[in-house]
């Protein structure tokens, strides 16, 4: 039996992108429909929140400061402040022609390049709904030299972005697709090629959301709407499932000193007041103790 602990019992509308910070030794993670950042310290137990101002999908480690981040607007270097204020260097906006759509998951390569894709969900929008189910969304990598590249286009919900351990594979998930994908890629580079599936979901259960890479080069993926976390071995088959208390789980991430706590953000969004009720943990962050430790994420160095 695996223990699914919540360590911060707080409703967000939809909790995503758990980082931890070694240096800190925090966790971060973002409520993005609030929206907000919040920062755990495990070892007393103190949570900082910091307002946003819009939309914000994901965040990455930076490595002179503050954190990398993909907002509604584009890509921004975020600084949290004193007072719950952040500090904001916009750095592209490469959907200024798409003012409907925001960037979602995001997550650094192993070289430290910074990739989100984006979707179709117009502000205001307490979640996706079935008239944003349009293939307008584009995935982006976001280099050192603070370059921007449109990398793929034709999605409708990005997700799941991870890298094996030797950074020669790249994961991502279109989720209203029911399939994790993967590529090739060139770590010298940033390029991708051969698009394959990894993994298919069954049509009935959840959708792949957030995902992350272990030490033994295994996919863990949340699956929105299945409630459960599923391990997948490198070749795409099914290692294990845990169960989780809520059935809108959104991402994962490693973190600890030891980086064996797999840490689990969940939202509220897209429940009725009977789903909630039933589920008193939904928004909730979770741990969970894993024999198989995660991998340091790279900070980018833009």
């Amino acid at each position: 039996m695996v223990e699914v602990t919540a360590v911060v019992e707080r409703a967000d509308l939809l909790g995503e992108s758990p980082l931890w910070h070694p240096a800190e030794r925090a966790l971060y993670w973002l409520d993005i429909k609030a929206p907000a950042l919040h920062r755990l310290d495990p070892a007393t137990g103190v949570i900082a929140d910091w307002k946003l101002p819009q939309e914000t999908g994901s965040i990455g480690l930076r490595r002179d400061g503050g954190l990398i981040a993909g907002l509604r607007d584009g890509f921004a270097v975020l600084t949290p402040g004193d007072g719950g204020t952040v500090g904001i260097d916009w750095i592209a906006n490469p959907e200024s022609d798409r003012p409907d759509n925001r960037l979602n998951d995001g997550k650094c390569d192993r070289q430290g390049r910074f990739w989100a894709g984006s979707f179709h969900d117009p502000a205001g929008m307490p979640a996706p709904g079935p008239r944003m189910r349009e293939p307008v969304g584009a995935l982006y990598r976001l280099d050192p030299d603070r370059t921007c590249h449109r990398m793929a286009d034709g999605i409708l919900v990005s997700n799941s972005l991870c890298w094996s351990p030797d950074g020669t594979v790249m994961y991502f998930a279109d989720s209203p697709r029911r399939t994790i994908r993967a590529w090739d890629y060139d770590p010298a580079s940033g390029a991708i090629a051969n698009e394959r599936v990894f993994a298919r979901l069954p049509d009935s259960g959840g959708t792949p959301d957030g995902s992350t890479v272990d030490a033994e080069g295994f996919l863990w993926n949340a699956q929105f709407g299945g409630g459960k976390l599923v391990r997948y071995a490198p070749d795409g088959s099914i290692d294990a499932q845990i169960a989780m208390p809520v059935r809108r789980p959104t991402c994962c991430a490693f973190g600890g000193a030891d980086l064996r706590t797999l840490y689990v953000t969940s939202g509220r969004v897209m429940a009725d007041a009977a789903e909630l009720a039933a589920e008193p943990l939904a928004g909730a962050l979770f741990a969970i103790r894993c024999d198989v430790p995660g991998l340091a994420e790279t900070a980018w160095p833009g």
